[in-house]
C-alpha cells in the first residue's frame, strides 16, 4: 500500500465521508500495478466501516476493488482461495451480520465473478439472504417497511443472482441445497405480499435443479424458453394439468403426479441424446420433491405451478 493511498484513506476516515474526487484518487493510488494487495483491501474495508452515508460512487469502488482482491488476488485467478474466503466472511460479519447493501452486493458479486468458490463462502451468502427474508431485517429493506415473512423485488434479484452465479454451489445451475432454500423460503412466505417475481423464481429455480443438465451446464436454452412461456400463460397450463389429474384414479395428489410422469421420457419420444437423458427427473429427485410437497400435507399454489411446469416437460 502506497503512502498516498494510506493518507487518502486516513483523511476520509476522519471525515466519515469521501468525495468523488477522493474516490478517484484512491482508484489511481490503488491500481497502478493492476492489483489490490491485502493491506489495501483491509484499508478499504476499514474505511467503509467509517463512512456514515456511502455514496453510489463509493459503493461501486468498494465492490470493484474487493471483488478484484478476493477473486483474482491469488493464483489461479478466478478461483477464490480458502484464505480469501475466510477473510471476506470475517470482515463482513465482524459484528454478527452483514451491515449494508454494499456488503451484500459484494458477496453476491464475488460469486458471480468467480469461477469457483469455497463451500463456506457459498453457504455464508445463502444464509445471509435467507436470514434477511425470514427475519425482515437486513440491508435490502427500506426504513419503515420491515416485514418478516415476505420477499421483496430486491431479494428476488439477489437470490436469482446467487443461485445462478458461476461461482455458486452448482455453476450456472441450481444445486439441491439451493433448491431446498427456495422451498424453505416458500413455506415461510406463503400468503404474504411477495414480489411478483417470486413465483417465477421459485418455479425456475427448483425446475432448474430437477431438470437441469448435470456438470457445469444449466437448464437448456430451449427448456428455459418453455419455462418463460409457461409462466406467461400458466392459467392454461394449470387447467390442462389438473384436468389430467382428475382422470387419474389415485389416492394421493403427488402419486398422481408421479404416475403422469412429469419431466420423464414419454413413449415415442427420442431419448437417444444426452439432452433427453439429463432432462428427465430421476427417481432420487422425484423422491426429494415428493418429500418436500408432502411435508405440510398440502399442495400450495407455488407447488402446483412447479408440478404443472414439470408435467408439461
Amino acid at each position: 500500500m502506497t503512502l498516498h493511498f494510506r493518507a487518502l484513506a486516513e483523511q476520509a476516515a476522519k471525515d466519515s465521508a469521501i468525495s468523488v474526487e477522493e474516490i478517484l484518487e484512491l482508484r489511481r493510488a490503488a491500481w497502478p500495478d493492476g492489483r489490490i494487495d491485502p493491506e489495501e483491501a483491509e484499508a478499504i474495508f476499514l474505511l467503509n466501516d467509517q463512512i456514515a452515508e456511502p455514496t453510489r460512487e463509493w459503493s461501486d469502488f468498494f465492490v470493484e476493488a474487493l471483488v478484484e482482491f478476493v477473486v483474482n488476488g491469488t493464483e489461479p485467478k478466478g478461483y477464490i482461495s480458502d484464505e480469501n474466503a475466510r477473510w471476506l466472511i470475517e470482515r463482513v460479519s465482524h459484528d454478527g451480520k452483514v451491515e449494508s447493501l454494499t456488503e451484500l452486493e459484494l458477496l453476491v458479486r464475488v460469486l458471480e465473478k468467480a469461477l469457483s468458490a469455497p463451500d463456506d463462502l457459498r453457504l455464508f451468502v445463502l444464509d445471509q439472504i435467507e436470514r434477511e427474508v425470514l427475519t425482515g431485517e437486513g440491508p435490502t429493506r427500506c426504513a419503515g417497511t420491515l416485514a418478516p415473512g415476505s420477499i421483496t423485488e430486491a431479494e428476488c434479484s439477489l437470490i436469482r443472482r446467487t443461485i445462478f452465479a458461476s461461482g455458486g454451489d452448482r455453476p450456472a445451475g441450481v444445486s439441491q441445497r439451493e433448491a431446498e432454500m427456495l422451498f424453505r423460503l416458500k413455506d415461510a412466505t406463503l400468503g404474504a405480499d411477495n414480489a411478483s417475481a417470486w413465483e417465477r423464481l421459485f418455479v425456475q429455480g427448483v425446475g432448474n435443479y430437477l431438470q437441469g443438465w448435470n456438470g457445469t451446464k444449466g437448464m437448456t436454452r430451449e427448456r428455459a424458453g418453455e419455462l418463460e412461456a409457461f409462466m406467461d400463460d400458466r392459467s392454461t397450463h394449470l387447467g390442462r394439468f389438473f384436468g389430467r389429474m382428475a382422470r387419474v384414479d389415485t389416492g394421493s395428489f403427488v402419486r398422481a403426479v408421479r404416475e403422469v410422469g412429469f419431466g420423464r421420457r414419454q413413449p415415442g419420444r427420442d431419448v437417444a441424446g444426452e439432452a433427453a437423458r439429463e432432462h428427465a427427473v430421476t427417481d432420487a429427485e422425484n423422491l426429494w420433491l415428493q418429500a418436500r410437497i408432502d411435508a405440510d400435507e398440502q399442495v400450495d399454489p407455488l407447488e402446483k405451478a412447479l408440478l404443472a411446469f414439470l408435467a408439461e416437460g
